[in-house]
């Protein structure tokens, strides 16, 4: 019982910086790290490790003194997923004085540093679905690492590139449409909760806008003031057909790319496509699904997605 309490004693906290924080150099390793963390928002441990190239123990070690030394923050809504276990992979943001490191070192411009008020306040339900974003975005990383004759172009990247009034927009990935239903008409906003480009060595170029679907969206609803998926699926090619994608992001085309939970959900996803019709819009070709299930054992840039009608495609 003595010792169990003296290990007890000696085991840092998980969620609260120790009052000392274990000495050690901040390296340019460890910086890329923070970099990663400004990019992303929020990532796993797993996801770090992977991105960086390092062994498991290895990045947990450099996270471990990252976090007590402040630069990283673990938010405390994800004590939701697992209060007493510790074997469940962290989660870590940008902290404060990681936000600060980047400003003198890279200079970054930061609109908000407010990092870490802005960690305490995200939720357990928005923390689980930008994570399920990572897992797709760092699948896609990860894959393209891995080829020649492809590389992988992030979002801020393509931001970059926007026309200059797209690029100030608060929300830039934004595509605003007006939607008429029943003799009146409607305009909303449909925000993809990715988008990325794929650009290959002939430099011809694909652009994707992605949706993680969670499942707690209804696929229609009988009013139309309410959110649903066929409605944002409906936006989508309402702003094709007007060009939208064109004014907003200077692309020519692109396709959305849907994970969703299961085959049968995708299955009904596809029937409320078809019954839409939307003049000089692509039709259910704009659409690409897979399943969670399918993307956590395949390569997301080999695998056959499904459109809208059902044909097999893949993104490279």
């Amino acid at each position: 019982m003595e010792m169990q309490s003296l290990n007890m004693a000696m085991r840092r906290p998980r969620f609260v910086r120790a009052s000392e924080p274990p000495r050690f150099r901040l390296t340019d390793d460890d910086v890329g790290i923070v970099r990663l963390l400004a990019r992303h928002r929020f990532l796993r441990s797993t996801h770090i490790a992977a991105l960086v190239g390092r062994s498991l123990d290895r990045t947990n070690d450099r996270l471990h003194r990252l976090f007590h030394a402040g630069y990283l923050d673990r938010p405390r809504a994800q004590l939701d997923y697992y209060p007493t276990s510790g074997s469940s992979p962290y989660v870590y943001a940008l902290a404060d004085r990681g936000a600060r490191l980047l400003i003198e070192h890279d200079g970054i411009d930061f609109a908000n540093v407010e990092w870490s008020r802005k960690n305490r306040e995200a939720g357990r339900p928005f923390i689980a679905h930008q994570l399920e974003i990572m897992d797709f975005y760092v699948s896609l990383q990860l894959a393209a690492r891995d080829r020649t004759d492809v590389r992988f172009i992030h979002p801020d990247e393509m931001v970059a590139t926007f026309p200059d009034q797209t690029f100030s927009e608060r929300n830039p990935f934004a595509l605003r449409v007006k939607l008429s239903h029943r003799g009146t008409m409607y305009e909303i906003a449909v925000i993809p909760d990715l988008i990325f480009g794929l650009i290959f060595a002939d430099d011809t170029r694909r652009n994707f806008v992605v949706e993680i679907d969670r499942g707690t969206m209804p696929v229609t609803r009988a009013d139309f003031r309410q959110t649903s998926f066929e409605k944002k699926m409906r936006a989508y090619l309402t702003a094709h057909a007007a060009k939208e994608h064109e004014r907003h992001f200077g692309w020519k085309s692109f396709r959305v790319l849907t994970v969703t939970t299961d085959r049968y959900r995708m299955q009904s996803m596809k029937e409320a496509l078809r019954r839409l019709h939307v003049p000089h819009s692509p039709g259910p070709s704009l659409f690409f699904f897979a399943t969670r299930d399918e993307l956590g054992v395949n390569d997301p840039l080999a695998l056959p997605w499904s459109d809208g009608s059902g044909r097999e495609s893949r993104l490279v």
